[in-house]
């Protein structure tokens, strides 16, 4: 750890993730009121989250109430909060700790092609539970991650630090070569799409009926790799006993047109949703990137 991670300006940050690992250590349920709680009050002070999460909603479901979606916002903040003690959970707990809770769906999928030494891409998304299902999934399956950096040297420090006593490697998002290396080997990447990093390597394509810069990379990597590409969801239960996390069936990625791929993964995410609205990261601005490139960037976020 570099030293100027201890400086007093980062001891605020100390603070709170040694208040977040303590409460990792409190009851299971406990827990999760405690994140519920988390989650209403950021709904509260988090104006301009609140804002991009309602901009999202009202772009992805025109079809809802104004009071439906502000609903729908609020148990968005609530399922994101239940989402940072997961992913505390999941940094700072034992890989078996809620293993009783968690319902796998597909893994003889994944066992089967790892078995024939072939590549196989889990491609996921940003869910709220994430980093909780990663650290559940290493208890069944080796396992290569790729992350983006954190903006926040000490965050980035702890999340770096904890995912890699969880998974063979981790890997920056632009570590392109990384990825293909560890596909030909036969070996297993998680990897997500589904944020918005503007127009380089991207194309447009719907995403609920509007285009979202979607990146390409996902194509290339798996033409490269020679993997096969099985979608990958993790859900917590609606009554909130615990954990389903299934692999879906191949998406037939590439089919050698890079706007058909994205299409045919934004659908299936887009599919995803509509059953469960609040458990993704809403709070990012999916739509940031205009189509027209004359149009000034997250224009359609501004108040």
């Amino acid at each position: 750890m570099n030293r100027h991670l201890l400086y007093p300006q980062h001891w605020p940050v100390w603070l709170g993730v040694g208040i977040l690992v303590l409460l990792t250590r409190l009851p299971y349920g406990l827990q999760l009121r405690i994140g519920k709680g988390i989650g209403l009050l950021l709904h509260k002070v988090a104006a301009s989250r609140r804002h991009i999460a309602e901009v999202n909603i009202r772009l992805c479901f025109p079809e809802k109430t104004n009071a439906e979606r502000k609903k729908l916002v609020r148990q968005i903040f609530i399922d994101n909060g239940i989402g940072l003690i997961e992913t505390f959970i999941a940094w700072f707990r034992a890989p078996t700790y809620l293993a009783s809770k968690t319902e796998f769906v597909g893994l003889d999928k994944v066992r089967t092609l790892v078995a024939k030494n072939k590549g196989v891409m889990l491609l996921g998304a940003h869910y709220s539970m994430l980093d909780l299902a990663g650290s559940l999934l290493s208890n069944e399956l080796k396992l290569s991650v790729s992350y983006r950096p954190q903006d926040n040297p000490v965050m980035n420090y702890i999340m770096e630090r904890n995912r890699a006593r969880l998974y063979d490697e981790c890997l920056t998002r632009k570590d392109i070569r990384s990825f293909i290396r560890t596909l030909r080997n036969g070996n297993i990447l998680w990897y997500a799409q589904d944020q918005d990093f503007g127009r380089k390597n991207s194309v447009f394509v719907n995403f609920f009926g509007h285009p979202a810069a979607t990146i390409t990379a996902t194509s290339r990597i798996a033409k490269a790799g020679k993997a096969t590409v099985l979608p990958i969801t993790y859900f917590r239960k609606e009554d909130s006993s615990g954990y389903v996390i299934t692999i879906h069936d191949p998406l037939p990625i590439p089919t050698g047109d890079d706007e058909a791929d994205a299409r045919l993964a934004n659908e299936f995410l887009e599919l995803q949703l509509r059953q469960h609205p609040s458990q993704y990261l809403w709070l990012h601005k999916r739509f940031k990137t205009p189509p027209n490139p004359e149009e000034k960037k997250g224009l359609i976020y501004k108040r």
